[in-house]
């Protein structure tokens, strides 16, 4: 008479020799070390007004479309296609948004500056620089305040 093995005992080794499906290292990781940047995969990360002005400019684009096909159809049915007209009608979407994004930089500029109140007690040298960079090629004006 042979020995019948335990069900238990199968399912036990089946499931010890199955791979696992996840593992977590919660171990510390070093501060620093020899080990580079990895660059991550995707789009890489942008700022909060990179991501407004890439979809501004996304949506106005998109914003022209529809207006610009309405009046090419317009002008190819009443056979009255003339390229100046059409050139007219096409440039009208970006002389309309040039003046609306320009108001919008305005208006976002135009925020009152904070008060800074400092409280100094001693013998204190204090120095503001105000530095201002501005153009594709970059000019530093640093001017030392009182």
């Amino acid at each position: 008479m042979t020995a019948q093995p335990d069900p238990k005992l199968i399912a036990a080794v089946e499931e010890a020799m199955c791979p696992p499906t996840s593992f977590r290292d919660d171990s510390p990781l070093p501060a620093y070390g020899p080990t580079p940047p990895v660059p991550q995969p995707g789009v890489p990360a942008m700022s909060q007004q990179a991501t407004d002005i890439g979809r501004a400019a996304m949506y106005c684009g998109l914003a022209t479309v529809p207006p610009g096909l309405v009046a090419v159809a317009i002008l190819v049915a009443s056979e009255h296609a003339d390229p100046t007209v059409i050139g007219m009608v096409c440039a009208a979407p970006a002389a309309l948004a040039v003046p609306i994004f320009a108001l919008a930089r305005l208006f976002r500029s135009a925020k009152p500056e904070p008060e800074v109140h400092q409280h100094i007690h001693g013998d204190v040298t204090q120095t503001t620089v105000n530095a201002k960079s501005s153009g594709v090629w970059a000019k530093n004006i640093n001017q030392i305040g009182d």
